[in-house]
């Protein structure tokens, strides 16, 4: 997104998003979503784009054939080099590997965060082999909040913004200009007249562990009638979209 938008540090960390250090129940969930629902992909050569420090790389790994993690901000490699082999540091929208190399490629929270997400989108699916499968994970314009924080008068405001969301997409965009977020249909559009096939088109909710942390019986009933809301025509609520497109 735009650079002028931004200042070191906090606005670094809004612009690029920031990895959880902390493995959790939130994180457990994606993980077993990405190894069921990318099957044998995730068994072969795998490339992590946005893999930031590296968590869900070295968890992955003990499955695969190969795993490359790729992440445009170098610091961040640094840190994850301690658990994962093999790193590049690149933009997405700029693969550098062979036509049709990967029999999968996760994007997990990233697309949001590019120059260019058509690009990159387009850039997954030349470096996937055929019938390989691109995870996506990203932002659910649907939820009631805004999970990225808002600028306002030229200066930052991190935490959850209730309803920004919902708002007619320029002035969201004003509010939010660090970050993109999604309907379905934006989804389908981005994916227009690439060779994908929709296997998993879902929304889910968080896992709420920091609210659990500090509200233990409260967190995890709110957890446990989210994600029966999964279910219902109100997953249209969830924080994020979860889509697995498998190249014909």
């Amino acid at each position: 997104m735009p650079d002028q938008y931004f200042s070191p540090d906090l606005d670094k960390a809004a612009q690029r998003g920031e990895p959880s250090a902390v493995w959790r129940e939130g994180q457990e969930r994606r993980l077993k979503m990405i190894r069921q629902f990318g099957a044998e992909s995730m068994e072969g050569r795998v490339l992590v784009n946005g893999t930031g420090i590296g968590a869900y790389q070295s968890r992955l790994a003990q499955k695969t054939s190969i795993i490359i993690g790729l992440d445009i901000e170098f610091p961040r490699l640094l840190a994850a080099k301690a658990q994962n082999q093999h790193l590049v540091c690149a933009a997405g929208e700029y693969l550098p590997f062979a036509k049709e190399y990967f029999t999968a490629v996760l994007s997990n929270e990233v697309l949001e965060h590019v120059e260019d997400d058509s690009r990159a989108v387009e850039e997954a699916s030349r470096v996937l082999a055929k019938g390989g499968r691109l995870l996506i994970f990203c932002p659910n314009r649907g939820y009631p909040f805004e999970t990225h924080g808002i600028y306002r008068k030229g200066k930052y405001h991190f935490g959850n913004k209730l309803f920004v969301n919902y708002l007619p997409r320029p002035w969201r965009d004003q509010l939010a200009p660090h970050v993109r977020v999604y309907t379905r249909k934006d989804l389908s559009k981005l994916i227009a007249g690439l060779p994908f096939k929709k296997e998993v088109v879902r929304t889910i909710f968080g896992a709420y562990d920091n609210i659990i942390h500090s509200k233990p019986a409260a967190g995890k009933a709110l957890r446990s009638l989210l994600h029966w809301l999964e279910k219902t025509p109100l997953q249209r609520l969830g924080l994020s979209h979860f889509w697995v497109l498998r190249k014909d």
